[in-house]
């Protein structure tokens, strides 16, 4: 069974402002809102960020998102925070 292993330092982030989390390939996010909030992921392009992936997280849920380490991640609501995050064996 796969844990949760924290990588990150400090605090979960609101993810209001889109944000590569310190390069994390693995987000922890969890949707505090008090409704569902949307979450986006941004692939990194030599033009910017594209092929923008967004789905509805319900409220007082938690899911993993995987991404790559220069993509960004945001979220409808501040009270959306995510965490770098990996997975152990």
């Amino acid at each position: 069974m796969a844990r949760t292993l924290l990588i990150g330092t400090g605090s979960e982030v609101a993810l209001d402002t889109a944000t590569t989390l310190g390069s994390a390939t693995v987000v922890r996010v969890i949707n505090l809102s008090g409704a569902d909030a949307t979450v986006s992921i941004a692939k990194s392009s030599t033009g910017g960020y594209i092929s923008t992936a967004t789905v509805t997280l319900p409220d007082d849920r938690v899911e993993f998102f995987e991404k790559a380490g220069d993509s960004i991640i945001s979220a409808s609501s501040s009270n959306v925070k995510g965490f770098k995050v990996g997975f152990t064996g």
